[in-house]
């Protein structure tokens, strides 16, 4: 019997504060957060999705939940908490590239705890054909840690199928802690999708071919390598398959939330019914939009835009 939700996620979503001019401090209001952007993402191209976490009961948390409604992202599971805040972070441009300055220790989607699971959010999991987690939503803190974990096992138990996106912070956590967390859910999930960065960092591999046998070693059905502007790797081990996907050559204005937009509309076109490389295909294209404007969510395409690429 087909589920309600073709992708949910789990995670910590964030005000964000976008600087549009390298020389100047300008900054644009947005959205952000990993797997919120996923989500969107995967809305825009087409899939039935829903998120999970926790917000703030302040001007914020009202602005996230007004977005969601407005991308037709289902916000049942989400609960507002009274004393702690929605989390903020700001993106700055120069000659290097960008960087993000977090405001989120102590926000409310830290509060996340595996009881929280028992009502609303988990009968949400056990509804969705993905479950997307990401490294961040275990870095945030221990509980949150807990409540991934928990998620994921609960997803297992209900059919629900999961994909886990690396995306290691190590301002959030010390290599090690990160390195065994990251690990222990790869062994969990379906789908793995980390960057080549990240894999980089945490292996002392740098040869996709070595990361992607790494992963499957470790328990992963399923490996996406994501290859920023060289496009992606294919390896799936029940079927041997082994695909380099080529990147679109665009000109890069913000990369802020590119792999995001990549995950959410691979997710979206595996549950639509693609196979995995049609659907990296899709993924590649979609990221290679998203990084041609400002900001997290705003530039976010359309399925038909992405197909429009496509076909180009």
């Amino acid at each position: 019997m087909k589920k309600k939700f073709d992708v949910i996620a789990l995670g910590e979503a964030m005000i964000e504060f976008n600087q549009t001019n390298p020389e100047q401090p300008l900054y644009l209001q947005g959205f952000g957060g990993d797997t919120s952007n996923a989500v969107i993402a995967a809305a825009r191209a087409g899939a039935r999705t829903g998120y999970l976490t926790r917000l703030g009961d302040d001007t914020f948390g009202q602005s996230l939940r007004e977005l969601w409604l407005r991308e037709q992202v289902n916000i049942t599971a989400i609960d507002s908490d009274p004393v702690f805040p929605t989390a903020i972070y700001f993106v700055t441009h120069g000659l290097q590239g960008h960087t993000f300055t977090y405001r989120r220790a102590g926000s409310a989607a830290c509060q996340m705890t595996p009881q929280w699971l028992h009502g609303k959010p988990g009968e949400v999991i056990a509804q969705s054909e993905w479950l997307h987690i990401s490294g961040i939503t275990l870095a945030i803190s221990p509980q949150a840690c807990e409540t991934g974990f928990s998620a994921m096992h609960l997803a297992r138990k209900t059919g629900t199928k999961i994909s886990f996106d690396s995306n290691l912070r190590l301002k959030l956590w010390p290599l090690e802690r990160a390195r065994i967390a990251i690990s222990k859910a790869i062994a969990l999930c379906d789908l793995f999708l980390p960057s080549l960065e990240d894999m980089t960092i945490l292996t002392g591999l740098d040869a996709p071919d070595a990361i992607a046998d790494w992963s499957h070693a470790l328990g992963a059905r399923q490996v996406v390598l994501k290859l920023g502007a060289e496009g992606a790797l294919i390896s799936d081990l029940h079927t041997g398959l082994r695909q380099r996907i080529s990147g679109h050559r665009v000109q890069a204005v913000d990369a802020t939330g590119a792999g995001d937009c990549f995950c959410g509309n691979l997710l979206a076109r595996l549950a639509l019914g693609d196979d995995l490389s049609t659907a990296t295909h899709f993924a590649n294209a979609a990221a290679s939009l998203t990084v041609q404007g400002w900001g997290a969510v705003n530039c976010l395409p359309t399925a038909e835009q992405t197909r429009q690429l496509l076909l180009r």
